[in-house]
């Protein structure tokens, strides 16, 4: 598969807290953290499983910053 996509970070999944309706997965991509929120239904159809490979891709157009 081929994305426009430039962030690209694989990873494996660490955690899955699934929900009625969505799961928030967390991807270890070396030593960080990077949480998705996705439907139950994409869950099952990427067949993710703590310890499953993945690819964390972001595609935003604007990042917030906040410091206390």
């Amino acid at each position: 598969m081929k994305l426009s996509a430039r962030n690209q970070m694989r990873g494996t999944v660490s955690a899955i807290k699934e929900g009625a309706v969505e799961a928030q997965v967390t991807l270890d991509v070396n030593g960080q953290k990077i949480t998705a929120v996705v439907t139950m239904d994409a869950l099952a159809e990427l067949g993710l499983a703590v310890g499953s490979p993945a690819t964390a891709i972001i595609k935003a157009d604007n990042v917030m910053l906040a410091v206390d």
